[in-house]
């Protein structure tokens, strides 16, 4: 079941969908490339980490730095290789999340998580190697021939995946299966848990552009309220989601007791903060012409998804 609001089309979902398979497809390329099995005893830890990022997943942090490259007519190449180590950072932080230490899940994007299928040490390392080849990736000339530029997406990249973004988030997460969070406590969580890689993946596109920070303002509002809308159709889906289409187990929040926005807002509010949140995303983009034109469609796309 979908988590539709209205003024969504067709034709927005056709554009996503278009460029979605376009970006997959060149993140997968990338990554069978990039992690490519060495004929040595390192071999598992390379097949550990292909298994996890290639193949599966929705794509959706690559796909927004290609659209927020096309505002400011960004090369696809540079930005398909932000787009891939932000990936490598988001398939870390899940390959760390399914751990029995973590959320203990044995399905991830239709298939075993990499610790059934290739044990927890190896696991542990596979995330442990995904995580330092985001930076390695980014610092590369391939990336960006300005030094300033690629510094810059490193540094935001480091602040977006550490303590003051997802890894803060996921504690507080984790600090949830025992305390009692009200909306606002809940709302910071997801902004830093789920939001803050969504945050950089957007911006990201306007630094390769060499957009300054204050110009970028109208980005920032984009991001944070479609992260915090994609969470809120998380937790939706949790509840009314159909887990072969998710690909993972669901109902996981509710078995763990812990406060989502179904349960703090029930499931019609949420559904109507979701739709708020779509347009004032879409409002933060007014500035811009049909060069906004996929931002806007993933706007929508991030809440009338079925995974």
């Amino acid at each position: 079941m979908t988590t539709r609001v209205e003024g969504g089309s067709a034709a927005d979902a056709s554009l996503v969908h278009a460029a979605q398979a376009e970006v997959t497809a060149g993140i997968d390329r990338l990554f069978d490339r990039l992690l490519a099995v060495p004929s040595d005893p390192r071999g598992p830890l390379y097949e550990a980490m292909r298994h996890a990022a290639i193949g599966g997943g929705k794509r959706l942090r690559p796909l927004l730095v290609r659209a927020a490259g096309d505002l400011y007519h960004v090369d696809q190449a540079p930005a398909l290789r932000v787009g891939a180590a932000v990936e490598a950072m988001h398939v870390y932080s899940l390959i760390h999340d399914d751990l029995p230490c973590m959320d203990d899940d044995d399905m991830r994007r239709g298939k075993p998580t990499v610790h059934k299928a290739f044990g927890e040490a190896t696991a542990i390392l596979a995330g442990d190697s995904l995580h330092a080849l985001a930076f390695e990736w980014l610092v590369d000339p391939a990336t960006h021939a300005d030094p300033f530029v690629r510094g810059e997406l490193v540094r935001e990249l480091a602040r977006a995946a550490g303590p003051a973004g997802m890894a803060g988030g996921q504690m507080m997460d984790l600090a949830a299966e025992t305390a009692d969070f009200d909306l606002p406590t809940v709302t910071r969580l997801q902004q830093l848990k789920t939001g803050a890689l969504i945050a950089f993946s957007v911006e990201a596109g306007a630094v390769l552009a060499r957009i300054p920070a204050e110009g970028r303002t109208p980005l920032r509002g984009y991001a944070r309220d479609i992260g915090l809308a994609f969470q809120i159709a998380d937790d939706i889906m949790d509840v009314e989601g159909d887990e072969a289409l998710a690909g993972k187990a669901l109902h996981k929040d509710d078995a763990a007791g812990k406060a989502t926005f179904v349960t703090l807002m029930g499931i019609e509010r949420a559904r109507e903060q979701a739709a708020l949140l779509v347009d004032q995303a879409i409002a933060h983009l007014s500035g811009f012409g049909d060069e906004a034109a996929l931002l806007r469609a993933i706007a929508r796309y991030v809440v009338e998804r079925d995974r």
